[in-house]
């Protein structure tokens, strides 16, 4: 090519550029101010435009097969560029649908509370939506640039004309990877899980942080991450703790002794949880929940928050206080363990504690009573039963 060529190319290549920067400033300075999508499209398509922009430059001034002094190198030059066009249109459709997207987000991340399900249900189609989209977009960009081959064109001829038994090969060798992208579609428009909300997983609580096509990751409470294929999620049960809305209940458990007073510490509950800042109201109770088999008393403490996070929170101070109170003021229903005997004469006594109306009964009838073996128990004053002495070994008295 000579000069005059590439003048005219960079001169094309100038006026495509100048176009894009005129747009991009009235959507910076103007558009900006009365439309909401003006500032992720110059976000977003700043770069792919200005880069589309020359590749069409060149391809306009490009020069003809006539006009080449080189007639050998047109057809490469010209093969270069086609694909560069359609790598250019592409990036730039993508970004552009990124910008699209990102306009609908910003404006549901906006309301993204916890309880607002219509939202955050919205925000997880969206994100999978312009996943498929993007794939879409790529696909046809790759067939697109594969299919300006002659060899890769009359291939694909043969391969439209076998294209069931390719999609059943293709399904096969792809099972698990198709899988989980319709499990992914399936999460995303049953409802069944969405961005924000907080699960349980392996005994562990999360909130989802991202939502794709083959994977879910969760970000832990301590700030892990965990990547979880989608396909566990349509294949177990899981806990959604934002299935319906964020309200919580927590709970704290007490192992006290038997002679705890309940009345008073269900008082103290009360007053505390209702001055605490993260009670939301709804309800607060303490109930003696079961007697254990190494003889304390389990009590539990149950109240209600708007959230997860102030569930815990409200959890460990009321836990906190309760430690604090019942031992300042009844260190006696504290846990322990008792072990209780009762001492006796030689093997023959027999000792026991029986109430007061056995006593009466006792007496009633008189001073004694035959025990099991046919002798006389006599009670005694501490409320035992003791052999008399007066009767010898075969029973007969003196």
């Amino acid at each position: 090519m000579d000069v005059a060529q590439w003048i005219a190319i960079g001169a094309a290549v100038v006026i495509a550029v100048l176009l894009v920067t005129v747009v991009h400033w009235l959507l910076t300075h103007q558009l900006a101010k009365v439309w909401t999508m003006a500032g992720p499209l110059v976000q977003r398509c700043r770069y792919p435009a200005y880069f589309a922009a020359a590749v069409v430059g060149v391809n306009i001034a490009l020069p003809t097969r006539a006009q080449m002094d080189d007639r050998s190198l047109f057809p490469v030059i010209q093969h270069g560029m086609r694909i560069l066009l359609i790598a250019a249109l592409t990036w730039l459709a993508l970004a552009a649908a990124y910008a699209v997207t990102d306009t609908v987000l910003l404006k549901l991340s906006q309301r993204n509370a916890d309880d607002d399900r219509r939202s955050r249900r919205l925000q997880t189609q969206v994100r999978l939506m312009r996943r498929v989209v993007a794939g879409i977009i790529g696909v046809l960009a790759l067939a697109a640039i594969l299919f300006t081959f002659p060899a890769v064109r009359g291939l694909g001829a043969g391969l439209l004309a076998s294209a069931g038994l390719l999609s059943v090969v293709v399904g096969v060798a792809a099972q698990s990877t198709l899988g989980n992208i319709l499990a992914g579609i399936q999460l995303a428009f049953s409802d069944a899980l969405r961005i924000n909300d907080i699960v349980v997983f392996q005994g562990e609580w999360g909130r989802v942080e991202e939502l794709s096509l083959t994977a879910v990751t969760l970000r832990m409470w301590d700030e892990r991450r965990l990547v979880v294929p989608v396909s566990h999620f349509t294949t177990n049960p899981f806990e959604n703790w934002t299935k319906q809305g964020a309200s919580i209940t927590g709970w704290v458990l007490l192992q006290l002794d038997w002679s705890a007073p309940i009345d008073k510490i269900r008082e103290e509950v009360g007053e505390y949880v209702q001055r605490h800042p993260l009670w939301d109201g709804r309800r607060w109770s303490l109930q003696a929940t079961d007697i254990l088999p190494d003889g304390l008393v389990e009590l539990r403490a149950v109240v209600t928050t708007a959230d997860s996070d102030a569930r815990w929170d409200l959890c460990c101070d009321l836990r906190e206080h309760l430690i604090t109170y019942i031992s300042q003021n009844f260190p006696g229903a504290l846990p322990r363990r008792r072990t209780e005997f009762f001492p006796g004469g030689d093997e023959e006594d027999y000792a026991a504690i029986f109430p007061e109306s056995a006593f009466r009964r006792i007496r009633a009838r008189g001073t004694g009573s035959p025990g099991p073996d046919g002798q006389l128990k006599v009670a005694g004053s501490d409320g035992s039963f003791t052999r008399e002495r007066g009767d010898d070994e075969d029973g007969d008295s003196e």
